[in-house]
């Protein structure tokens, strides 16, 4: 698997190839399910809360037990738990697939996310014991983050041409021939590791951890829909207290889920915190992008779908380049730069209007993805190579769950300022003589403009959807200027806190071979105290006779 030299031999580079399956499968998730809703709904009949509970469960249990797999990847083995989780993948998503009611549908779901919590912490980890040699473990998260993001970006057209061609059950069961071929390959590809002297598992911590990311999450998203409201409110402040509860329990806890100490090391926090920024930005302005190209511009959600797919070379470019550069560029100026080109395209992003060329728009994406995404690949390496190598599935875990809460705060918070803007500057402009009830839909959103539209007379539905087309654009160049402001952000921050890291070409020669024979006496170690407990036992048994 590794060479003396700590160098990763062709079969740790299969078993990347075996890693990847995972990553693209979860990324793919939520963009497939997005066309099968309507399919759903006509087949299930779902009522309104439990729609949305088909979408949200499944990430709701994702986001709240990441530290707690993470932790346990690193107790009982990281390849076992993800065998066990890839198993339960495919099993739930059959059971998705065959579902014939909406309460066993999200039961699925709920397992997919149980399931889906095992899979992310566990392929961060191995690929930091499969690549020992920090050049090559860089160029292996670079293909790894290349895999998170080209599948967020397939699964939408996934969805549509399946649907296009099978019922709504197909887009679950595409999961099950990809994790089939992991448990084929994963044992013969991947090793194990399970960290010595662990202890025991925090049961009570897992719980605090579920019950703090849960709340939160929820709290976020019921504030990207209905706005702030008695519901969001607590839901939040339960899961601050809960949160505040976790932390003083890992303080306490003998083995605790997570080693707070982490967090003093700056390379670490730093790396999380421009980390998540980052997301909260891109991932917030994401849904602006899609609904600009369907509502403003009037395409399907496949044609959008496809359109999307081109800029997702520039990112394929950046993760190349961020990767050729890590060799040469110190971490802190690379991701700064790479923070700078994603701002020039939120930059580019204020430029958009109701009427702009799709090359404007599509251009802009392509910017801020390429430049957002190529410091993504080295915030992963940075968490997982700042850990040691026993706590790395908790550590990648902590990393992947301040993610999910990034986006979905941007999300919201982006997404509320957006609509703020929207109703404010269309209060002013609807056409003169609509109806109550069609202002009132057309003022909600959008969408909702666009739905009116199609029942009016020809001059007034142009006349509406104008003014809702600027409106909306006005509200975009609002999140796309708090997207830029952060991305600045970001860039200092990583600038100031990575500053004492060396490039890639300039670390020791040994540093590999350092790490590698650490993880052999680390080996050694347990193996040792196996053989004491061995030769002990008969000692007791002679005392005691």
């Amino acid at each position: 698997m590794t060479a003396t030299n700590g160098l990763a031999g062709r079969r740790a580079w299969a078993g990347l190839a075996v890693l990847l399956l995972p990553t693209l499968v979860l990324s793919m998730d939520m963009g497939v399910l997005f066309f099968a809703v309507p399919f759903i709904s006509t087949d299930l009949r779902p009522s309104g809360t439990q729609q949305l509970w088909i979408m949200d469960i499944y990430s709701f249990l994702l986001a709240g037990l990441l530290i707690p797999m993470g932790a346990l990847g690193d107790r009982i083995g990281r390849r076992k738990l993800l065998m066990l989780g890839a198993a339960g993948f495919a099993a739930a998503s059959l059971l998705a697939a065959r579902s014939d009611g909406a309460a066993q549908l999200i039961a699925a779901r709920a397992l997919l996310g149980i399931a889906g919590s095992t899979l992310m912490p566990s392929t961060i980890a191995l690929i930091r014991t499969l690549f020992t040699d920090p050049k090559q473990r860089r160029g292996a998260m670079a293909a790894w983050t290349g895999a998170l993001t080209g599948g967020a970006t397939l699964g939408p057209v996934v969805g549509g041409l399946l649907l296009d061609h099978f019922w709504w059950g197909s887009v679950f069961l595409v999961s099950v021939p990809v994790m089939a071929l992991l448990l084929l390959l994963a044992p013969l590809l991947l090793p194990e590791y399970r960290a010595p002297r662990t202890g025991g598992f925090d049961l009570l911590g897992s719980g605090l951890a579920l019950a703090a990311v849960l709340p939160t999450v929820y709290g976020v998203k019921t504030l990207a829909v209905d706005g702030l409201s008695a519901l969001s409110a607590v839901a939040l402040a339960v899961g601050l207290v809960m949160g505040a509860l976790f932390v003083w329990r890992q303080r306490t806890a003998a083995y605790p889920l997570i080693d707070l100490d982490l967090f003093r090391n700056g390379t670490y926090s730093g790396a999380i915190t421009v980390n998540t920024i980052a997301m909260f930005a891109m991932m917030g302005f994401t849904l602006f992008t899609s609904q600009y190209l369907q509502l403003v511009k009037g395409m399907s959600p496949l044609t959008a779908a496809l359109w999307a797919l081109l800029p997702s070379v520039g990112v394929g470019a950046a993760v190349g380049v961020s990767g050729a550069l890590a060799g040469r560029v110190r971490p802190g100026h690379q991701m700064a730069g790479g923070f700078l080109v994603g701002a020039v395209g939120f930059a580019l992003m204020t430029q958009v209007g109701p009427h702009s060329p799709l090359a404007l728009i599509l251009t802009a994406a392509g910017i801020l993805a390429a430049g957002t995404v190529g410091t993504m690949t080295l915030t992963a390496d940075l968490v997982v190579s700042a850990a040691p190598a026993e706590r790395a599935g908790a550590a990648a875990a902590t990393s992947e769950t301040a993610t999910e809460l990034g986006s979905s705060l941007g999300i919201a918070l982006l997404g509320a300022a957006g609509a703020a803007v929207y109703k404010s500057q269309l209060a002013s402009s609807l056409p003169a003589g609509l109806p109550t009830e069609a202002a009132r839909v057309a003022h909600d959103s959008l969408g909702g403009a666009v739905t009116v539209a199609a029942g009016l007379p020809a001059a007034t539905a142009h006349q509406l959807l104008a003014a809702a087309g600027s409106a909306f654009t006005s509200g975009l160049h609002v999140a796309a200027s708090v997207g830029l402001v952060c991305l600045l952000g970001a860039g200092l921050l990583a600038s100031r806190l990575m500053r004492h890291l060396p490039a890639a070409g300039a670390e020791t020669a040994g540093t590999a071979q350092a790490e590698h024979q650490a993880q052999h006496r680390a080996q050694q170690a347990e193996e040792s105290v196996t053989e004491e407990r061995v030769t002990e036992e008969p000692v007791t048994m002679e005392l005691s006779a």
